[in-house]
């Protein structure tokens, strides 16, 4: 499995706690950027790692800005993209099991690193339940479709 990251400026702190829980999982990973903390645009980001998930050049997602909550909202604004903002391993797990994210954000002002490590980890280890939840995810396939 192959995973995106991508940050702003307020998510760049969490950048090296979530590659080092992707390599703890023998996992590959593209960073999309940003490489500092210089300020800027998280829509720039999230359709860079929105773009790479399209294609097909990675399987899942990592977003980081400040809250987590902007960064999402510009994932999530492109067709196929499931980007879910979660704050904790459960919905980080849930999320994936339950709404086959394909992608998931957090905030760097909001989530410590250690929590980051947990998240990732949750995440990625989970799997699309598929049943119940297929129903579903179709359905917001086809509001996507629709709108």
């Amino acid at each position: 499995m192959r995973i995106g990251i991508g940050a702003d400026h307020g998510g760049f702190i969490l950048k090296k706690p979530v590659i080092e829980a992707i390599e703890e999982m023998n996992l590959e990973y593209k960073d999309y950027g940003t490489y500092s903390e210089e300020s800027c645009d998280y829509p720039d980001i999230a359709l860079k790692v929105t773009s790479a998930l399209k294609d097909k050049e990675i399987d899942k997602a990592v977003l980081l800005c400040g809250t987590g909550i902007g960064i999402c909202i510009a994932a999530n604004k492109v067709k196929g993209i499931r980007c879910a903002h979660v704050t904790d391993a459960f919905s980080a797990q849930m999320s994936a099991e339950h709404n086959d994210a394909n992608i998931i954000s957090m905030g760097g002002r909001i989530t410590s690193p250690e929590d980051a490590k947990e998240i990732v980890k949750a995440y990625l280890s989970a799997q699309f339940a598929g049943g119940r939840h297929q129903r579903r995810v179709d359905k917001i396939k086809q509001i996507e479709n629709n709108n």
